[in-house]
């Protein structure tokens, strides 16, 4: 991997508070303000969504990523996220993202190692490394 990468995206306005996200050779998303700001719109991916999703989805890929080279089997692993916005002095501003990853494993005996991955995974993730935010980490991990 080279040491420096670019990712280049852009938002074109369409109307009220709603956009259109884009990336070369990937799909447009339509984004907007959330509902929970004036004049936000439901079902429509905010910024503060992409926020969290991308603690969320690089806590994944990591953990892939440590699990592969580690060559840990596990049968499943999902997640959800939840990211806090609270008015501070400053603003506005996330004060915390919580991540729940679950991993489904088929031994008893691979928890410990699981649980020590999923760990390397929040702390080795490119994006919790760089915002300005706590983010916690509460893993599940089951035998099936």
């Amino acid at each position: 991997m080279a040491d420096r990468q670019e990712y280049r995206t852009s938002v074109r306005w369409e109307s009220q508070r709603k956009g259109v996200l884009s990336a070369q050779d990937l799909p447009d998303i339509k984004i907007a303000t959330p509902p929970e700001f004036p004049g936000g719109h439901p079902g429509i991916w905010s910024p503060e969504h992409f926020f969290v999703a991308s603690v969320e989805a690089c806590i994944m890929t990591t953990f892939l990523a440590i699990a592969e080279n580690s060559k840990l089997e596990f049968k499943e692993y999902r997640s959800s996220a939840e990211g806090i916005v609270e008015k501070t002095e400053n603003g506005y501003l996330f004060t915390e993202v919580t991540v729940k990853p679950a991993v489904v494993i088929a031994d008893e005996k691979l928890r410990d190692r699981t649980l020590r991955i999923l760990d390397k995974s929040e702390k080795a993730c490119l994006i919790s490394k760089s915002v300005n935010v706590a983010v916690h980490l509460q893993p599940e991990v089951t035998i099936a």
